[in-house]
């Protein structure tokens, strides 16, 4: 209907396995094995709602950068990031004080560098992670030709 505001549902479910262990499901996707970290007395060797959350915020700004990359036509020749998370006691609560996505973008000449400037900083406006979340974000770039 004319006039309504865009409207996104997704939905997952879990199903606990034993232990502080459960499976992760969702429509038309393979399942994911998830478990209390470690440090709060879980598993090791197995995805943590903390590695899925800051995953969710490397995940986006990389989808959200190549999105406007792709509608103003500029190509990369290669993407590549890593993300790094500080959790600390805030109110007597834990929660991620940070996040810092550092990326790596390759691209095909000097003369696309402002293009793609212009193109993370539109994305790290945009991205609809980072936007739903408190969290401070940084994001770093190193843009290199070749």
């Amino acid at each position: 209907m004319k006039g309504e505001p865009v409207k996104y549902e997704y939905q997952t479910s879990l199903r606990w396995t034993g232990e502080k262990k459960g499976i992760l499901s969702c429509e038309d996707k393979p399942d994911i094995m998830v478990a209390c970290p470690p440090e709060f007395g879980g598993h090791p060797g197995i995805w943590s709602p903390e590695d899925i959350f800051l995953a969710s915020v490397e995940i986006c700004t990389m989808t959200t950068l190549l999105w406007f990359t792709n509608k103003e036509n500029l190509t990369l020749k290669s993407y590549s990031s890593e993300a790094s998370g500080t959790v600390k006691m805030h109110g007597g609560m834990f929660q991620f004080s940070s996040i810092t996505v550092k990326m790596r973008i390759g691209i095909s000449s000097e003369d696309d560098r402002a293009r793609v400037e212009k193109m993370l900083k539109k994305a790290e406006r945009a991205c609809l992670i980072t936007n739903s979340i408190q969290t401070v974000v940084h994001i770093e770039s190193e843009i290199v030709v070749g």
